[in-house]
Order: structure tokens, then sequence, then C-alpha cells
């Protein structure tokens, strides 16, 4: 069975710039696959070149069996694709929003008002849906979009950082609409800046950095890769930095992240134990500390582990 999306040495550059860079990329069909990195990575023009909005400058990007350049018409009619601002008529319901969507796909007046209340129910929007959407939250305002997204019950569902910017509560509302998509079959491509967004939503996570994949697994393969925890230290004195990560190297064998604040430096152990050995390895060495912690990774530790060490030496310097 070919895959749902298949993308060989795929290429975008604009004004000089290597937005993607010779990207591969194999997605299951049925499965949520994230694509996990900070601004800049290159997460949303991937989705803009397998949704046909954009042409590559080179590769090819197969969706829904189909070439997404050279038959982009075939590949519209198998996809939806939902971005960080919900594309909704201000003036109209919730349930005309959807209504008027279905509609749009061809359906007849009776049958789109079916499909729109059997939407706005599974989204949690039941009670809001006569409601004008410009009276809606920003998490309702996703949801609703997201709804609309598949009265074409699209094989592939292309997800845009659908949550940045929402508060936790709406965020795991949206969460739990992508959960039902996933029992209709659907296959979702989810790109997202949320280490945790993608750990409790991904079957597969690819982390991409300067518009390459730097790694790719599970998202328990993912954290593991970069140790299991964060130790978290602050400094007395800033200037320790560079010694601290010069310590920990030789002695343990563990890389040293700087945070923003200067006395910061994140530390990826495998587990308490180390972490503890660390403390002490420090503090044998007079290394002055405010305060410590131990915790999950984030999604910089992630970033960093996956990047060229070079980056870490650098910025200690």
């Amino acid at each position: 069975m070919p895959y749902a999306i298949e993308a060989t040495g795929l290429r975008k550059s604009f004004k000089g710039h290597c937005a993607v860079d010779g990207l591969n990329l194999r997605v299951e069909r049925g499965e949520l696959f994230a694509l996990l990195g900070p601004n800049g990575a290159g997460k949303t023009t991937t989705v803009n070149l397998l949704s046909t909005l954009l042409k590559p400058d080179g590769g090819t990007a197969l969706v829904a069996g189909y070439d997404a350049a050279k038959n982009a018409d075939e590949v519209r009619r198998r996809i939806s694709v939902t971005g960080q601002f919900a594309a909704l008529d201000e003036g109209l319901s919730g349930l005309q929003n959807v209504v008027l969507m279905a509609r749009l796909q061809g359906y007849a007046a009776r049958e789109a008002r079916d499909i729109a209340e059997r939407l706005v129910h599974a989204f949690g929007l039941a009670e809001a849906k006569d409601r004008a959407v410009q009276r809606y939250s920003g998490g309702m305002r996703r949801r609703l979009d997201i709804a609309a997204g598949i009265v074409s019950r699209p094989e592939v569902l292309f997800l845009d950082e659908p949550t940045t910017g929402l508060d936790p509560e709406s965020r795991f509302g949206i969460w739990e609409s992508i959960r039902s998509l996933l029992k209709r079959g659907t296959t979702v491509l989810l790109t997202t800046q949320y280490l945790e967004e993608a750990d409790r939503l991904a079957d597969r996570v690819a982390v991409m950095n300067g518009g390459k994949i730097v790694a790719e697994g599970t998202p328990s393969a993912l954290k593991a890769s970069i140790g299991g925890k964060t130790l978290q230290i602050r400094l007395e004195n800033p200037s320790d930095r560079e010694r601290v990560r010069r310590l920990l190297a030789d002695h343990l064998k563990l890389a040293a992240h700087p945070g923003d604040d200067p006395h910061g430096v994140r530390i990826p152990v495998p587990d308490a134990g180390l972490a503890g050995q660390a403390i002490h390895l420090l503090s044998s060495h007079n290394v002055a500390l405010n305060d410590f912690g131990l915790g999950e990774p984030s999604l910089d530790e992630v970033f960093l582990s996956l990047t060229a060490s070079r980056r870490s030496e650098e910025a200690f310097a």
C-alpha cells in the first residue's frame, strides 16, 4: 500500500535562503505524524509544498498517491489544510459556517445541515453552534475550523501549528478533536513547536532544523535519545558556565546547554542518579549553585541535542 505522504529530496528556497533542504519524508496511512521544530525550521514551508500551495524547486512529493506538483487538483480533492488562524466567517454562527462549507463541497441543503450538526457535536461545540463566531474563544475557533476542514472527509489533513497561542485548556480541547480524527482513519500531519503536543498525539515525530529533518522516531525514542530527564541548575556566578561544561563533559560525558538566563544551564540526563552525580561533581569542584531541579526534557533540549554539538560550545564562549 502506498504511503499517505512520500517526499523525496524536496527543496524550496526564497531569495537565496533555503527553507526546505532535500527533505525526505514518509507518512503511513492513518497515522499522526508530527513535524517538530522552532520558528524558521521549515515546517510551514513543508506543509505548503505538500498541500500544493507552493511548487518545489527540486524533488518530488506524493500525497494520497498523486504528485503534488504535477497532479495538484487530484491532491486538493483528497486533502484539507488548517493553519494557525481560523478561516471562518465572523458574522455567521458556528453551525452556519460548517453548513456553508458542506454546501460548497456539493452537498444538498438537508445533508449539509445533518453533516454540520454531527460535526459541531463531535467537536464539543453543540451549545455554541448558534452563536456568532465573532463571540467564540480562540480554542473554539480552532475546533470549528478543523470541523469545517473535514466536511469533505479528507484522506490527509494538514494541521499547521493549530494550538499556537492558545491557553492550556483550549489546547487540550484541540487535542481531543485531533484524536477523534484518527479514529476515523484520517492521516494527520501536524506541525508544532511543543514537544508535549507531539508526545501526546503523534505516532512518530520528525525534528526539523534548517530545512532538514535531523531526527525521526516515536516520541518515546526521541526523548530517550536526548536523556530521560533534564537537570536545570542556576549558577551563582555566570562566568562558571564554561567550567561547568568542561567538568560535565570530561567526567560524566554529559552535554550542558546554556539558557537564556546567563545564570542558567540545562543538562540532559538519563536518570536521577546521574543528575545527583552531576550535582556532587560540581559541588566538589567549588561551583556555587543558587538552585537546581530535575524535570522533563523540553523542546530546547531536543533541538539542542539533535543539532551540532558545536552550537552548544559556541554559546558558552
